[in-house]
């Protein structure tokens, strides 16, 4: 999604456990929007995991990234979101919500981007509800791409509307999709992380 930052994290008042929060938006959104290349592979190689579910996850994503080429994974994003037709998995959310694409769904996406000032990326040509943009808009949202950093009552507003009502589903499906190795974890990840902030949306007022 288009948006650009002019003032530094401490300028706006990013607390530190928000930029965590649009980081992991922004890698599962890197690895959603299109297939690992070199460099993403050698980053996530370095990560360490821990005993929770989340670090449990992040530890064998840098395990299997050590060891998948970038053809590998590739081809895996190709079976799992593109294949002959269509992928294993559709990832949008009016699928997901409708089991149609481009519906209600989509449309009230992007009237409220309007509202936002948020526009699609000229170089794709994918949905707007595509899971990948939507976890790049929260991470935007949080840190202030668009304008001022969103509050946290905002924040909770646009993810019970556009990502709480199927995400976790969406990247519970991927943990189990058949054609996913190194996704396996990044499925792990999603589903992990959404519980984590529905929770702790759970507490906002």
């Amino acid at each position: 999604m288009a948006g650009s930052r002019a003032k530094s994290i401490d300028e706006l008042g990013v607390l530190p456990e928000d930029e965590l929060r649009a980081s992991q938006y922004r890698l599962l959104a890197r690895f959603l929007a299109r297939p690992a290349d070199t460099s993403l592979l050698a980053f996530v190689s370095r990560f360490s995991g821990d005993e929770t579910e989340l670090g449990t996850a992040l530890g064998l994503l840098a395990r299997l990234a050590r060891n998948t080429t970038e053809t590998a994974a590739s081809e895996e994003f190709h079976e799992l979101f593109i294949g002959m037709g269509r992928g294993e998995l559709l990832p949008y959310g009016s699928y997901y919500m409708t089991g149609f694409l481009n519906e209600k769904p989509l449309a009230e996406l992007r009237r409220e981007m309007g509202i936002y000032g948020i526009a699609r990326a000229k170089d794709t040509s994918e949905p707007e509800d595509h899971i990948a943009a939507l976890c790049d808009m929260m991470a935007g949202l949080i840190m202030g791409d668009f304008g001022a950093p969103q509050d946290l009552t905002e924040q909770k507003r646009f993810f019970d509307r556009h990502l709480s009502p199927w995400a976790g589903q969406f990247f519970s499906d991927l943990e189990k999709a058949k054609a996913a190795t190194l996704y396996t974890p990044i499925g792990t990840l999603g589903r992990v992380f959404m519980e984590i902030e529905t929770t702790a949306f759970g507490m906002t007022p």
